[in-house]
């Protein structure tokens, strides 16, 4: 079906959505591993207290994926996800900051993952398959523009609610803040809003007779045919596949170790009990909204950027600036500095969460969209997996518990990702029946 082109607000609106999925996104990377600490975590526990919710994802994200691609309702194709993953989550998200055990917190954060996920995921095939391919890279940026605003705000919220509660527990030195809890009830209701804008200002476009046909006989489930496009994945997608894997490799070595890294190592934090612990906790996530208020700057630029050097080039630019940025960061000790390696992570987060996903949509057939997103977010879950299983050992065993090194780690992650970039061979499904075809080396 040829698509019609969309005009602004009509992108703004179907992108919405995301603003809501990163501000609980947001909250959850900014504050759980502090979350952990106050209920009596050790630096080498936090990895392994984050394995169950990606080891959930694994399996979530190309079963939704796949059940998205073959269901057609009121609600249309992939908005139902949509609103049954904001209301688990906001549930999640009002539940975490009352969790009183570390058991407690590592099964909400499981709930909380999945359910966020279940939202995600439909959302990126949701702009392949309501934009021609020639608006796909404004579609994804567009989604990244407000990842960006949605993380700023999650990131900035506690400087305001500062005023008005306390920024240290009240009930002894393993109780979670009354910041923090109003934080993330204040997400709860951000993420389920924002969603439910785009569900009701976007429609989604009715199957064709023939889709509907295949429809009628389409199984919601069919593990078999997720396996086959696993071992199936068109050869653009096993490229982006390793450069997605190191990417997230060192952006989960940032996600676990950066708040707690400026706690202890800037404002010299002894323990999760100090005063000085919470205060660098705040301070980390102003630094965050830093870094996405870049994202959110740098997003609407990238198209044009594009044109210029073609979506790989572009990507690997943005991945080498972030690079520079957490490599720097390690040898930064007064607070205000660590502003300035933020802006290159931000230049890099507008990529990572864009160029990707333009560059994949386009190589793999629309009624399969759904499931090669979930499948192709494996490579995001998996390093978030081996970052839990073996980073506390490395923790432990090589960087001596400092966990500014992580940071290194992490910036040479996005160092070969860059170089990988470059290897990626553009192809593009013109037609359903058609193999792919080699795509216009500069096509935004």
């Amino acid at each position: 079906m040829e698509k019609p082109r969309l005009s602004f607000w009509q992108i703004w609106n179907m992108s919405f959505g995301f603003l809501g999925i990163q501000f609980g996104w947001t909250l959850q990377m900014n504050n759980m591993s502090a979350i952990y600490e106050y209920l009596g975590a050790r630096p080498g526990q936090l990895p392994l207290l984050w394995l169950a919710a990606p080891l959930t994802g694994l399996i979530v994200q190309p079963v939704i994926g796949h059940w998205s691609d073959n269901t057609w309702g009121p609600l249309g194709r992939r908005r139902p996800f949509f609103l049954a993953g904001a209301l688990l989550s906001s549930l999640a998200l009002v539940l975490m900051p009352m969790s009183g055990a570390l058991w407690m917190a590592a099964g909400l954060l499981w709930i909380l993952d999945a359910s966020i996920n279940i939202s995600m995921e439909p959302f990126r095939a949701f702009v392949a398959d309501m934009l021609p391919d020639d608006q796909r890279a404004r579609g994804f940026t567009m989604q990244s523009f407000f990842i960006g605003v949605g993380s700023v705000a999650a990131s900035y919220l506690p400087l305001l609610l500062s005023r008005f509660t306390h920024s240290t527990g009240s009930a002894g030195s393993r109780a979670i803040p009354d910041i923090v809890r109003v934080c993330f009830w204040t997400g709860a209701v951000a993420f389920l809003g924002a969603v439910l804008l785009t569900i009701f200002t976007t429609k989604e476009y009715p199957p064709s007779a023939q889709e509907s046909e295949r429809l009628r006989h389409a199984k919601r489930f069919d593990a078999g045919e997720i396996l086959r496009a696993l071992i199936n994945m068109p050869k653009t997608m096993r490229q982006l596949a390793i450069v997605q894997f190191l990417t997230w490799l060192g952006l989960f070595c940032m996600f676990l170790y950066f708040a707690v890294a400026v706690a202890h190592n800037v404002f010299g934090a002894n323990s999760p009990a100090d005063p000085a612990y919470t205060n660098g906790i705040i301070w980390a996530g102003y630094c965050s909204g830093v870094y996405n208020a870049v994202c959110f700057l740098v997003a609407p630029l990238l198209p044009g950027v594009v044109n210029r050097l073609g979506k790989r080039g572009t990507h690997s630019l943005c991945l080498l600036a972030g690079a520079l940025g957490l490599l720097s960061i390690a040898v930064i000790h007064d607070k205000w500095l660590l502003f300035v390696p933020m802006i290159g992570i931000g230049i890099a987060w507008a990529s990572i969460l864009s160029m990707p996903y333009s560059i994949l949509a386009a190589a793999i057939p629309s009624n399969k969209m759904g499931v090669y997103m979930g499948i192709f977010n494996f490579f995001i879950v998996i390093p978030e997996i081996l970052s839990s299983l073996l980073f506390g050992w490395i923790m432990a065993n090589l960087l001596g518990n400092d966990r500014m090194k992580a940071l290194i780690v992490g910036g040479v992650c996005f160092i070969v990702a860059a170089i990988l970039t470059q290897r990626i061979q553009e192809f593009a499904v013109r037609d359903e029946s058609l193999a792919p075809v080699a795509a216009q080396p500069e096509e935004a």
